[in-house]
């Protein structure tokens, strides 16, 4: 009876032991990266969204997807460097909402060139400057010709409008169960649905894509790549451009084999037709029946 109590217990750990790791597992590689589906305070999201200065390229006037990041976010960044071809590639509008983080602690978050940058981005709502400023690397970021947000009362409070509009917007988000991070990405799939996303993975990307139809690559002139052409599909072959040689394709056809008896440099006989020279052939002896005794050489007795 302790026997079979032991082994019991033993199965019972080793099953729960399997049983959270296996949950481990799917909540590490699998869900934390799967966006949240917004069941509260959608209307608020929404008209909060709406009313914020967002910046975009206007080249596309599809379904929005809203960004909320700061400047030094490699997260954001690379979004917009690799996905943003992607969005707009089927449609899709990508709005841009700058702020720049708060002190903490006394430790400055943000730069003077930042802060000043944001508040014309709010003002201005300038997509070349967004694109000249995202394109330079902060550290050499200056904020040439654009006013100082510092000692301005209008832009000090403008920055300060834009840490209350990313700290009320997660407030609302928080009861959805979103995570903490940036870059914040909101956006409706196809069935209407409002989704959020602390994308700072870029495992997260894909739910995106998968929601608003986008493909996985673009071709260099922005067109849609859905993946490789069938040999069968592939057409006829595209000569190349004039002006460049192309390397000779090696000859694989095999040699034919030479028929028995051919001579090389001339013509095979017909069919049926004899061969012109036959080789001589050595005259054969027929078996000797076994048990035949080998004949004797008869002695020379003829007298001289």
């Amino acid at each position: 009876m302790r026997r079979f109590l032991v082994w019991t217990t033993l199965l019972i750990l080793v099953g729960l032991a399997l049983a959270g790791a296996g949950y481990w597992g799917w909540w590490n590689y699998f869900a934390r990266f799967q966006p949240v589906t917004v069941s509260q305070n959608q209307a608020e999201i929404q008209r909060l969204l709406e009313d914020a200065p967002w910046v975009s390229a206007g080249d596309v006037t599809g379904s929005p997807v809203y960004v909320i990041g700061y400047r030094d976010s490699d997260a954001q960044s690379r979004f917009q460097r690799e996905e943003g071809p992607k969005l707009r590639a089927v449609g899709v509008d990508l709005r841009v909402v700058m702020f720049a983080r708060a002190d903490i602690e006394g430790l400055a978050q943000s730069t003077a060139a930042e802060r000043a940058t944001v508040a014309e981005l709010w003002l201005s709502r300038d997509w070349t400057l967004y694109r000249r400023w995202t394109d330079t690397p902060s550290a050499n970021w200056t904020a040439p010709g654009i006013a100082p947000a510092d000692g301005d009362l209008t832009r000090t409070a403008i920055i300060a409008g834009g840490r209350d509009f990313a700290r009320r917007l997660r407030e609302l988000l928080e009861p959805n169960g979103l995570r903490e991070g940036y870059p914040v990405i909101l956006w409706r799939d196809r069935q209407g649905f409002l989704k959020a996303c602390a994308c700072t993975d870029a495992r997260s990307w894909a739910y995106i894509r998968d929601d608003l139809g986008a493909p996985e690559r673009v071709a260099s002139d922005g067109g849609v790549v859905t993946g490789a052409v069938p040999y069968d599909e592939a057409g006829p072959a595209v000569p190349p451009p004039a002006g460049t040689q192309a390397l000779p394709y090696p000859d694989l056809t095999v040699p034919p084999v030479p028929a028995p008896g051919a001579v090389e440099g001339q013509p095979l006989p017909s069919t049926g037709a004899a061969p012109t020279t036959r080789p001589a052939q050595r005259p054969t002896q027929p078996p000797r029946p076994r048990g035949t005794p080998q004949p004797q050489q008869q002695e020379d007795t003829t007298f001289f």
